[in-house]
């Protein structure tokens, strides 16, 4: 915390709760995935100029990181998981017409509101109170199969598991609670997953966050904590995000990729020549180069997502 004394007291506690929530959700990841163990050609960058094969197979100090609303899944989990709970009779219909709304302006808008997020979490922190995380993670699984599932993009879906076909690891960065992030990771086997952490005593929520949301600073506070506990090296590492928040964390790593990427982010990569891939209209956003491993999964993912968006609005 040394660093931190240059600060003034409002900048350091934000920036001490940032670097709690990173080590906290880092942490979680790391036990999640040690407890699950025991239980082509190359592509053309936006400058012309070929690259070698990416990722690198073998290179054990390599992995990916993926942001998960709008990235891996279409919306937000964390409204996904409010409309299931609801089903569960976990609250009433005036709570789900405030989920409903704010997942439509997510969807409509396409990134992420600091206001909406906020409301949806201290939401969702009200009503897990008082109940047993072993409670949430078995409704987790439900929810998971009942509106998650069929929302994954198949584009990114080819992204992660190239890198799990190179031998790399595979983690979710997200502000979802890690409980259902870990829960997606499973799902889509992946290692594990980087998420919120919920304070917990006795096994019961008790309504209260440990640090802050893994959003924004605090993903990257994570993956750079994760990276340490796991020997990674973050030049040789790559990050997935659509949203300009994420930039902390894309910046961390050598191989930044914006996916169905926000106005902000998307300027902004073209801007440092990141690569770029949208798989929300079919369209081929800022041909900048895919892993070539996933290339044909990741295009075929794009169509058919633009396909299923198509068939929904008509």
């Amino acid at each position: 915390m040394a660093a931190l004394r240059w600060l003034t007291p409002r900048r350091r506690s934000a920036t001490a709760r940032s670097v709690l929530a990173g080590e906290a959700s880092a942490e979680a990841a790391r036990k999640s995935a040690e407890a699950a163990e025991t239980s082509e050609p190359v592509q053309e960058t936006g400058s012309g100029v070929a690259e070698p094969e990416f990722p690198v197979h073998g290179d054990e100090r390599a992995a990916a990181f993926f942001d998960l609303d709008n990235t891996v899944m279409q919306g937000a989990a964390i409204f996904h998981f409010g409309r299931g709970l609801y089903k569960r009779k976990f609250f009433e219909t005036r709570d789900l017409a405030r989920f409903a709304w704010q997942q439509a302006w997510f969807r409509l808008a396409g990134f992420e509101d600091p206001e909406h997020m906020q409301d949806a979490r201290d939401s969702a922190l009200s009503i897990v109170k008082g109940h047993r995380v072993s409670e949430l993670k078995s409704i987790g699984e439900e929810i998971y199969d009942e509106y998650m599932a069929e929302r994954i993009w198949p584009g990114t879906r080819a992204l992660a598991q190239a890198h799990l076909d190179a031998g790399q690891k595979v983690w979710l960065v997200t502000a979802a609670p890690v409980e259902i992030a870990q829960v997606i990771a499973r799902r889509l086997g992946l290692t594990g997953a980087l998420g919120t952490v919920a304070e917990s005593i006795g096994g019961v929520y008790t309504g209260k966050l440990v640090g802050e949301p893994l959003h924004g600073p605090a993903k990257a506070e994570a993956v750079r904590a994760l990276a340490a506990a796991e020997a990674l090296d973050l030049s040789r590492c790559a990050a997935y995000s659509d949203s300009h928040n994420d930039i902390p964390m894309l910046s961390l790593v050598g191989h930044p990729y914006a996916i169905n990427p926000d106005s902000k982010l998307r300027k902004h990569a073209r801007e440092l020549e990141w690569r770029l891939r949208d798989y929300r209209t079919g369209r081929k956003a800022a041909k900048v180069g895919i892993p070539a491993a996933a290339g044909v999964g990741a295009v075929a993912g794009g169509t058919a997502a633009a396909i299923a968006l198509h068939r929904r609005r008509r």
